[in-house]
């Protein structure tokens, strides 16, 4: 079983909706295209875990499964959703067409006090990078692109956006710490930083394309998925 970090829940009225986030979150947590990673949850320890009757974390497992985070299977159990190769590299696809409208709506929207608080972010962390914490590192990058989305003003990109955010953090966690890429994020992101200060909306959005469609290239170039959604790590061809 994955190794989730759950805390115990305190009954309410509202049980299954904290049920339901504390799911999520840890879902969220996991680094589920490792290679070695086992997306079968045991519902037994789950409940153990919350120290919660089954009911409950049924229900919140149903509605994790409508929001596409895992998959019942009768009589085999609940997954963890991944992706196939095919579905990653599309994925990576829409969020480069998203965040790069996002950017050039932030550089044309954005704030003085937004703009200098993302360049402010991406400095704080990227010492991360220099000094190989690239846990640190992938979710200060993680929450780089989330800034850019926040900071277009537009609700409906950061709305579709979200329903890709798993999968997506997922993959750029284990990508950053592939082929050098984490430096590489560092340059990428003081460049997009400067387009959007400088109002360079073009700019802007081309230069988070890039970074974006990198990540893609990346991903084809060097995973490989033998069957089903099992993910890995293959041989540049």
């Amino acid at each position: 079983m994955p190794n989730m970090k759950l805390q115990p829940i305190e009954l309410n009225l509202t049980l299954t909706d904290h049920v339901h986030d504390r799911l999520r979150a840890a879902i969220l947590d996991m680094n589920i295209y490792e290679e070695d990673f086992d997306p079968r949850l045991d519902e037994r320890s789950l409940a153990e875990q919350l120290r919660i009757s089954r009911t409950p974390l049924r229900e919140a497992l149903t509605r994790l499964e409508q929001e596409g985070f895992v998959e019942i299977r009768a009589r085999r159990g609940v997954f963890v959703v991944r992706k196939t190769l095919d579905e990653i590299l599309q994925m990576i696809v829409a969020w480069a067409a998203l965040e790069s409208m996002a950017a050039r709506l932030a550089a044309e929207n954005a704030d003085e006090t937004q703009i200098k608080a993302l360049r402010k972010h991406a400095a704080r962390h990227s010492q991360s990078s220099a000094d190989a914490d690239l846990s640190e590192y992938s979710e200060a990058n993680i929450q780089f692109h989330q800034m850019i989305l926040d900071m277009s003003g537009c609700r409906l990109l950061a709305s579709m956006a979200e329903g890709l955010f798993l999968h997506m953090r997922a993959v750029r966690r284990r990508a950053m710490d592939e082929d050098d890429r984490a430096s590489r994020s560092v340059v990428d992101h003081m460049g997009i930083i400067m387009a959007i200060e400088t109002r360079d909306a073009e700019l802007a959005m081309r230069l988070v394309r890039e970074h974006t469609m990198r990540l893609h290239d990346h991903v084809r170039g060097t995973w490989t998925a033998p069957e089903g959604n099992q993910v890995r790590r293959g041989v540049t061809g």
